[in-house]
């Protein structure tokens, strides 16, 4: 992939909408489930993992435009899944509850890559 101004600004759109779909989506899930958990968090890492599966399951069958890649994975995912707020959160629920922050921190990094795996797995299935 090349970063031309075109893959540059897809990038920067798909950022702009993961970013505020992010934060939709996290305050839309702690408003509904309220935990001292970060299940926001956790929610959208899973979703957005989900979804890279997919999209990389149609990349590998079919020939998509690199812009609309970029705008799709590095800035759309990229913006959606949450691994710095991950990260923080993991270390102060460390601080205050081993438990909790090993938890997160499980669920969070095997979480997400089992739903890569099953997105990957999924989609590829039906397009054999």
């Amino acid at each position: 992939m090349t970063l031309s101004w075109q893959t540059i600004l897809a990038i920067g759109l798909g950022g702009f909408l993961g970013a505020i779909a992010r934060a939709y989506s996290v305050h839309l899930s702690n408003k509904l489930i309220p935990l001292e958990f970060p299940l926001g968090v956790l929610i959208v890492n899973i979703l957005g993992s989900f979804i890279i599966g997919v999209l990389f399951a149609i990349f590998a069958h079919y020939t998509i435009n690199d812009s609309l890649k970029a705008f799709l994975t590095t800035g759309f995912l990229g913006a959606l899944t949450t691994y710095s707020t991950f990260a923080i959160e993991s270390f102060f629920l460390l601080q205050t509850s081993l438990f909790l922050g090993l938890t997160n921190m499980f669920l969070n990094l095997f979480g997400t890559v089992l739903a890569a795996a099953s997105g990957y797995k999924l989609l590829h299935f039906f397009l054999k």
